[in-house]
Protein backbone atom coordinates (compact mmCIF):
# COMPACT_ATOMS: atom_id res chain seq x y z
CA UNK A 1 0.00 0.00 0.00
CA UNK A 2 1.16 3.19 -1.31
CA UNK A 3 1.24 6.27 1.85
CA UNK A 4 -1.44 8.42 1.39
CA UNK A 5 -0.90 11.98 0.62
CA UNK A 6 -1.22 14.96 3.21
CA UNK A 7 -2.64 18.52 3.56
CA UNK A 8 0.95 19.47 4.26
CA UNK A 9 1.12 18.62 -0.01
CA UNK A 10 0.17 22.03 -1.14
CA UNK A 11 -2.33 20.11 -4.04
CA UNK A 12 -4.19 18.13 -1.31
CA UNK A 13 -4.65 20.90 1.21
CA UNK A 14 -8.57 20.89 1.00
CA UNK A 15 -8.76 17.71 0.59
CA UNK A 16 -10.88 14.65 2.07
CA UNK A 17 -8.07 12.04 2.80
CA UNK A 18 -10.12 10.24 4.93
CA UNK A 19 -12.34 9.52 1.26
CA UNK A 20 -9.60 9.19 -1.07
CA UNK A 21 -8.08 6.59 1.51
CA UNK A 22 -10.63 4.53 0.68
CA UNK A 23 -10.10 4.10 -2.95
CA UNK A 24 -6.66 5.23 -3.32
CA UNK A 25 -5.14 1.81 -3.93
CA UNK A 26 -7.59 1.24 -6.67
CA UNK A 27 -6.81 4.64 -8.60
CA UNK A 28 -5.83 3.91 -11.91
CA UNK A 29 -2.79 5.83 -13.63
CA UNK A 30 -3.69 9.24 -15.73
CA UNK A 31 -5.20 9.06 -18.71
CA UNK A 32 -2.87 9.58 -20.90
CA UNK A 33 -3.96 11.82 -24.08
CA UNK A 34 -1.55 13.16 -26.83
CA UNK A 35 -2.87 15.43 -29.20
CA UNK A 36 -0.90 15.35 -32.26
CA UNK A 37 -0.34 18.25 -34.40
CA UNK A 38 -3.52 20.47 -35.74
CA UNK A 39 -5.93 18.21 -33.95
CA UNK A 40 -8.79 18.77 -32.36
CA UNK A 41 -10.28 17.03 -28.77
CA UNK A 42 -13.24 17.64 -26.93
CA UNK A 43 -14.56 16.01 -23.89
CA UNK A 44 -17.08 16.17 -21.88
CA UNK A 45 -16.61 14.46 -17.88
CA UNK A 46 -19.96 13.98 -16.13
CA UNK A 47 -20.24 12.60 -12.31
CA UNK A 48 -21.03 9.23 -12.04
CA UNK A 49 -23.26 7.32 -9.55
CA UNK A 50 -20.41 6.78 -6.82
CA UNK A 51 -20.32 8.42 -3.86
CA UNK A 52 -16.31 9.43 -4.09
CA UNK A 53 -15.48 10.32 -7.33
CA UNK A 54 -11.88 10.75 -8.86
CA UNK A 55 -10.52 11.21 -12.66
CA UNK A 56 -6.81 11.94 -14.03
CA UNK A 57 -5.59 13.28 -17.26
CA UNK A 58 -2.15 13.87 -18.73
CA UNK A 59 -3.09 15.97 -22.07
CA UNK A 60 -0.09 17.14 -23.98
CA UNK A 61 -0.49 19.37 -27.23
CA UNK A 62 1.29 18.98 -30.24
CA UNK A 63 1.81 22.40 -32.33
CA UNK A 64 -1.47 23.73 -33.47
CA UNK A 65 -3.35 21.61 -31.18
CA UNK A 66 -6.65 22.00 -29.43
CA UNK A 67 -8.08 20.10 -26.12
CA UNK A 68 -11.47 21.30 -24.52
CA UNK A 69 -13.01 19.48 -21.56
CA UNK A 70 -16.45 20.47 -20.08
CA UNK A 71 -16.72 19.25 -16.71
CA UNK A 72 -19.06 18.67 -13.78
CA UNK A 73 -17.97 17.99 -10.70
CA UNK A 74 -20.74 16.81 -8.25
CA UNK A 75 -19.68 13.85 -6.22
CA UNK A 76 -21.97 13.26 -3.26
CA UNK A 77 -19.09 12.53 -0.52
CA UNK A 78 -15.92 13.39 -2.58
CA UNK A 79 -14.96 14.73 -6.28
CA UNK A 80 -11.40 15.07 -7.38
CA UNK A 81 -10.55 15.98 -10.86
CA UNK A 82 -6.50 16.55 -11.70
CA UNK A 83 -5.98 17.70 -15.23
CA UNK A 84 -1.77 18.01 -16.39
CA UNK A 85 -1.35 19.82 -19.59
CA UNK A 86 1.47 20.51 -21.95
CA UNK A 87 0.93 23.15 -24.70
CA UNK A 88 3.63 23.35 -27.73
CA UNK A 89 3.63 26.11 -30.28
CA UNK A 90 0.24 27.49 -31.07
CA UNK A 91 -1.80 24.98 -29.10
CA UNK A 92 -4.62 25.75 -26.88
CA UNK A 93 -6.37 24.24 -24.28
CA UNK A 94 -9.97 24.87 -22.83
CA UNK A 95 -11.47 24.09 -19.47
CA UNK A 96 -15.32 24.88 -18.88
CA UNK A 97 -16.37 23.39 -15.54
CA UNK A 98 -18.82 23.42 -12.38
CA UNK A 99 -18.64 22.36 -9.57
CA UNK A 100 -21.97 21.75 -7.46
CA UNK A 101 -22.27 20.38 -4.03
CA UNK A 102 -24.70 20.54 -0.83
CA UNK A 103 -24.52 18.23 2.15
CA UNK A 104 -20.88 17.60 3.68
CA UNK A 105 -19.70 17.33 -0.25
CA UNK A 106 -15.66 17.77 -1.01
CA UNK A 107 -15.59 18.61 -4.56
CA UNK A 108 -11.97 19.73 -6.20
CA UNK A 109 -10.58 20.81 -9.22
CA UNK A 110 -6.74 20.64 -9.85
CA UNK A 111 -5.18 21.54 -12.93
CA UNK A 112 -1.63 22.61 -14.28
CA UNK A 113 -0.99 24.12 -17.28
CA UNK A 114 1.91 24.34 -18.85
CA UNK A 115 3.21 26.45 -21.48
CA UNK A 116 6.11 25.61 -23.03
CA UNK A 117 5.89 26.78 -27.04
CA UNK A 118 5.64 29.99 -28.63
CA UNK A 119 1.73 31.66 -28.99
CA UNK A 120 0.18 28.86 -26.74
CA UNK A 121 -3.30 29.78 -25.22
CA UNK A 122 -5.25 29.04 -22.27
CA UNK A 123 -8.84 29.34 -20.90
CA UNK A 124 -10.31 28.29 -17.61
CA UNK A 125 -13.60 29.12 -16.14
CA UNK A 126 -14.34 27.51 -13.18
CA UNK A 127 -18.04 28.73 -11.13
CA UNK A 128 -18.84 26.82 -8.36
CA UNK A 129 -22.55 26.53 -6.34
CA UNK A 130 -22.11 25.30 -2.37
CA UNK A 131 -24.79 24.40 -0.01
CA UNK A 132 -25.34 22.65 3.52
CA UNK A 133 -21.53 22.39 4.81
CA UNK A 134 -20.34 21.65 1.05
CA UNK A 135 -16.66 22.78 0.23
CA UNK A 136 -15.41 23.32 -3.51
CA UNK A 137 -11.92 23.69 -4.44
CA UNK A 138 -10.10 25.08 -7.29
CA UNK A 139 -6.42 25.16 -7.44
CA UNK A 140 -4.95 26.26 -11.09
CA UNK A 141 -1.52 26.67 -11.87
CA UNK A 142 -0.45 28.31 -15.09
CA UNK A 143 3.80 27.84 -15.55
CA UNK A 144 5.33 29.62 -19.05
CA UNK A 145 8.14 28.62 -19.62
CA UNK A 146 11.48 30.91 -21.18
CA UNK A 147 11.14 30.99 -24.69
CA UNK A 148 7.28 30.58 -24.51
CA UNK A 149 6.52 33.92 -25.63
CA UNK A 150 2.87 35.10 -26.56
CA UNK A 151 1.67 32.74 -24.50
CA UNK A 152 -1.81 34.02 -23.89
CA UNK A 153 -3.79 32.58 -20.99
CA UNK A 154 -6.95 33.38 -18.40
CA UNK A 155 -8.34 31.87 -15.29
CA UNK A 156 -11.70 33.12 -13.93
CA UNK A 157 -13.06 31.45 -10.88
CA UNK A 158 -16.49 32.32 -9.32
CA UNK A 159 -18.17 30.28 -6.22
CA UNK A 160 -21.63 30.80 -5.13
CA UNK A 161 -22.53 30.36 -1.01
CA UNK A 162 -26.53 29.22 -0.64
CA UNK A 163 -25.28 29.09 3.09
CA UNK A 164 -23.36 30.06 5.94
CA UNK A 165 -21.80 26.55 6.28
CA UNK A 166 -20.59 26.32 3.01
CA UNK A 167 -16.57 27.05 1.93
CA UNK A 168 -15.24 28.06 -1.40
CA UNK A 169 -11.33 28.04 -1.64
CA UNK A 170 -10.11 29.72 -5.05
CA UNK A 171 -6.14 29.70 -5.52
CA UNK A 172 -5.48 30.57 -9.20
CA UNK A 173 -1.70 30.84 -9.62
CA UNK A 174 0.80 32.37 -12.21
CA UNK A 175 4.39 30.68 -12.85
CA UNK A 176 5.70 32.97 -15.63
CA UNK A 177 9.59 32.88 -16.76
CA UNK A 178 8.36 34.68 -20.04
CA UNK A 179 8.44 38.67 -20.74
CA UNK A 180 5.80 39.02 -23.43
CA UNK A 181 2.79 37.33 -22.34
CA UNK A 182 -0.48 38.13 -21.74
CA UNK A 183 -1.81 36.14 -18.18
CA UNK A 184 -4.44 36.89 -16.28
CA UNK A 185 -6.82 35.23 -13.18
CA UNK A 186 -9.72 36.57 -11.10
CA UNK A 187 -11.43 35.01 -8.61
CA UNK A 188 -14.83 36.24 -6.43
CA UNK A 189 -16.96 34.51 -3.70
CA UNK A 190 -20.79 35.73 -3.35
CA UNK A 191 -24.14 34.98 -2.40
CA UNK A 192 -27.20 35.28 -4.32
CA UNK A 193 -28.05 38.97 -5.21
CA UNK A 194 -31.22 39.53 -2.80
CA UNK A 195 -32.22 42.52 -5.29
CA UNK A 196 -32.61 39.95 -7.95
CA UNK A 197 -34.40 37.39 -5.99
CA UNK A 198 -36.74 40.39 -5.05
CA UNK A 199 -37.35 41.77 -8.73
CA UNK A 200 -38.34 37.99 -9.32
CA UNK A 201 -40.60 37.94 -6.69
CA UNK A 202 -42.02 41.43 -7.64
CA UNK A 203 -43.18 39.79 -11.01
CA UNK A 204 -45.02 36.35 -9.54
CA UNK A 205 -42.32 34.26 -9.86
CA UNK A 206 -42.17 31.68 -6.49
CA UNK A 207 -38.59 31.90 -4.47
CA UNK A 208 -37.68 28.22 -5.08
CA UNK A 209 -38.32 28.82 -9.14
CA UNK A 210 -36.50 32.33 -8.80
CA UNK A 211 -33.35 30.98 -6.94
CA UNK A 212 -33.53 28.21 -9.37
CA UNK A 213 -33.27 30.59 -12.13
CA UNK A 214 -30.55 32.42 -11.31
CA UNK A 215 -28.21 29.53 -10.17
CA UNK A 216 -29.13 28.20 -13.95
CA UNK A 217 -27.93 31.72 -15.43
CA UNK A 218 -24.74 31.44 -12.91
CA UNK A 219 -23.71 28.45 -14.48
CA UNK A 220 -25.41 28.63 -17.82
CA UNK A 221 -22.48 30.09 -19.79
CA UNK A 222 -20.10 27.36 -19.55
CA UNK A 223 -21.98 24.99 -21.94
CA UNK A 224 -22.46 27.05 -24.40
CA UNK A 225 -21.38 25.91 -27.93
CA UNK A 226 -22.40 22.10 -26.72
CA UNK A 227 -24.73 20.51 -29.01
CA UNK A 228 -24.93 17.66 -26.12
CA UNK A 229 -27.47 18.10 -23.12
CA UNK A 230 -26.08 15.90 -20.84
CA UNK A 231 -23.64 18.06 -18.76
CA UNK A 232 -26.69 20.48 -19.09
CA UNK A 233 -29.19 18.18 -18.18
CA UNK A 234 -26.98 16.24 -15.25
CA UNK A 235 -26.07 20.04 -13.74
CA UNK A 236 -29.55 20.97 -13.54
CA UNK A 237 -30.20 17.40 -11.57
CA UNK A 238 -27.28 18.44 -9.10
CA UNK A 239 -28.67 22.14 -8.63
CA UNK A 240 -32.50 20.63 -7.71
CA UNK A 241 -30.51 18.84 -5.15
CA UNK A 242 -29.42 21.56 -3.54
CA UNK A 243 -31.29 24.80 -4.48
Amino acid sequence: MTALPTRKLEAYRYADIAALGDVWDALAAPEMLHIAAGESVQQIWLPTHDDTQIRRAQITLAAGASAHIYALNSAVRYGRYEIDVSLEDGAHFGLNAAIIGGGSATLEIITTVRHIGVGGTSRQVIRNILGGTATGSYLGKVAVARGAQQTDSEQSVKAMLLGRGATANAKPELEIYADDVKCAHGATVGELDREQLFYAAARGMDPATARALLLEGFIGGLWDGLDDPAIRDAASTALRAIA
